[in-house]
């Protein structure tokens, strides 16, 4: 009997020790450490960074240059020389200084360089009607069937939109109060989008009130955005979705109405965003990878730079990813650009349980937020608009280095994760919040390294963080 009651206790003690050894097999395990970040770190900035700026090639077009001057029907004029130029084997098509009254949609073809000089101003119209018929976009994340984009493209190869004139999407007259009517119409797309619908049964357009974008390339290829100004579309600004080898440089992209997105590559492979001046009431940038079901079977977002650039907002993010981001986005760079403040966030990564994918590889360094936000980082995994869905996102592989932010009025640092799904792997070095009533708020994260952390000029401790865990 005395071998018996030893033998349970020697099993009970067993048993202790494997559900320690359970509840701590993530911390035994974990080679997620300095030496494990610094590796992670050089090999991104050292050879994946390289490598893609590699495959990041700019379009180059024929010698020759056609030039259009001022006419009755602009708009019809424009795209049948996009039409004769992209036939003939391409080249520049060379818009004279004026005032362009555009009644409708511009249609791009493969090998032609639309060049707006300085001096050269595209109004497009602010009436709806214009923009048909309709042609398949992309709206927040579900492909329908709806108004044109004000700048569209379709399956095309090596297209530009390049010089130093300027697009204005006049959407304040009419676009700009459709937010308020268009939630019927949204929920429609999305179910649609849930039930995976076909295409053909997914229109809208007149009789509704989905706003199109301003410029929209869908399965591009080699596609350059250089120079120009742009201001004032319906929705989001550049929008290009499932296309490959972009460079966007030295734009200004100005401010519209609400939802005016400055720079949302979606989808897309090997981007570069770089020396451009945003300026949008909503996300400076924003990575997207497709909504719920209408996304999975898409390819994700990757490769993209973002370098440079100097960014203002009001109620959005100067850096996001998502909330649309259910093909997964990875290797993403954000270095040298400048943030002059916002409403809400300075860097966003957000998703929820509708969405599945990803958001994995990326690199974030050299970046100053000069005025207050009310968010430094946020990572949330319940953002809004969930449906009811269990499609757990997965976060993996975060690195931040070398970012000051002045104020971030709400909290510093958040990371919110799920029960269902820890993120894991974010590391912060030097990072420094000058002014913040919440130090760093944590939630179901795994394997969170910081190294020379301040907010308000105290160090963040491993002890801190533990004391604003919430459960």
């Amino acid at each position: 009997m005395h071998k018996v009651k030893r033998l349970l206790k020697y099993c009970v003690v067993i048993a202790l020790l494997v559900i320690t050894s359970c509840n701590t097999d993530k911390k035994i395990k974990s080679s997620f450490d300095q030496t494990y970040a610094y590796a992670k770190i050089d090999t991104a900035w050292n050879q994946t960074l390289p490598d893609i700026l590699k495959q990041i090639i700019p379009p180059t077009f024929k010698d020759t240059t056609y030039s259009i001057l001022d006419t009755l029907d602009f708009r019809n004029n424009i795209n049948k020389i996009i039409e004769q130029v992209s036939a003939n084997g391409g080249g520049t098509i060379k818009v004279a200084p004026g005032n362009y009254f555009v009644k409708g949609s511009i249609i791009m073809k493969s090998n032609v360089n639309l060049h707006l000089p300085e001096g050269t101003v595209l109004n497009f119209s602010p009436h709806p009607k214009e923009y048909l018929p309709l042609v398949k976009m992309r709206w927040e994340g579900t492909f329908i069937m709806n108004y044109s984009p004000l700048i569209y493209a379709n399956g095309q190869e090596n297209i530009a939109i390049t010089g130093k004139g300027k697009i204005d999407g006049h959407c304040e007259e009419i676009w700009g109060g459709w937010k308020q009517k268009q939630r019927p119409d949204k929920m429609r797309a999305r179910q649609m989008g849930n039930d995976k619908a076909p295409l053909e049964e997914r229109v809208f357009g007149e009789g509704h009130f989905l706003r199109p974008t301003g410029i929209q390339f869908i399965d591009c290829k080699n596609i350059l955005f250089e120079e120009f100004t742009i201001k004032s579309t319906p929705f989001w600004t550049i929008h290009p979705v499932l296309s490959e080898n972009i460079t966007a440089r030295r734009l200004h992209i100005q401010r519209g109405t609400t939802n005016d997105d400055g720079f949302d590559p979606e989808s897309c492979k090997n981007v570069l965003i770089e020396d451009c001046v945003i300026d949008t009431h909503d996300d400076c940038i924003a990575i997207k990878a497709g909504r719920d079901q209408d996304g999975w079977e898409y390819p994700p977002s990757e490769n993209i730079i973002v370098r440079n650039n100097d960014f203002t907002n009001s109620v959005g993010s100067g850096f996001c990813i998502g909330s649309e981001m259910s093909a997964g986005v990875r290797n993403v760079f954000a270095e040298n650009n400048v943030l002059r403040g916002g409403d809400k966030h300075a860097f966003q990564f957000k998703s929820n349980p509708d969405r599945g994918g990803f958001i994995e590889e990326v690199y974030m360094r050299n970046m100053k937020v000069l005025n207050p936000v009310k968010y430094g980082f946020e990572f949330t995994t319940d953002y809004k608009g969930w449906r009811g869905n269990m499609h757990f996102v997965k976060y993996n592989n975060f690195y931040f280095q070398n970012i000051t932010i002045e104020e971030a009025s709400e909290i510093s640092i958040k990371i919110n994760g799920r029960e269902e799904e820890n993120i894991h792997k974010i590391y912060m070095e030097n990072i420094s919040v000058k002014k913040s009533p919440a130090p760093v708020v944590v939630n179901y994260t795994n394997d969170l390294l910081l190294k020379n952390v301040s907010v308000n000029d105290r160090v963040i401790t491993e002890e801190d963080i533990a004391t604003t865990i919430e459960k």
